[in-house]
């Protein structure tokens, strides 16, 4: 018997347009690993680096009235998910090796946050659906005195 699945507090889930290409984009491409799923509907739970999220197929039945509008394309509009990632590069590698574009290039960004400012390096790609993923790589913290005019500052 395997040990339970230790869920985070807040998982979202995705409605998929194609289960299985959302899948291998996830899976293959981002490299995140499928903790559980099943077939019909086609539902799998995804891990990478603590970050989890759902997939399913986009269906009529039960789930289908959890919608709340038309699913039109980009799918997610609206929101972001940000994911923290230990190598950010390597996501870009990856991305680069599918062939898939990015919606926004690489930057450092400065959070304030209280008295300091705190940086992240990070990159926008959306998924097959137009799902907004922020990627995002921990770039340290420094003073707000500090503040760098070539990068850029959210206050």
């Amino acid at each position: 018997m395997s040990a339970p699945i230790a869920f985070n507090r807040l998982v979202p889930e995705l409605n998929c347009s194609d289960f299985a290409r959302s899948l291998a984009f996830y899976c293959e491409t981002l490299g995140f690993a499928r903790l559980y799923g099943r077939d019909d509907p086609a539902f799998a739970c995804l891990e990478r680096e603590g970050a989890q999220l759902m997939l399913e197929e986009l269906a009529d039945g039960p789930n289908g009235s959890w919608r709340t509008g038309a699913m039109e394309r980009p799918f997610g509009r609206g929101i972001n998910l940000q994911i923290e990632t230990a190598d950010l590069d390597a996501l870009l590698r990856a991305l680069t090796r599918a062939g898939w574009p990015l919606y926004r290039e690489p930057e450092t960004a400065w959070y304030r946050v209280g008295d300091r400012l705190e940086g992240q390096r990070q990159f926008l790609v959306q998924d097959p659906d137009g799902y907004l993923l922020r990627f995002c790589q921990d770039a340290g913290t420094r003073p707000i005195e500090l503040a760098d005019a070539g990068a850029r500052t959210v206050r």
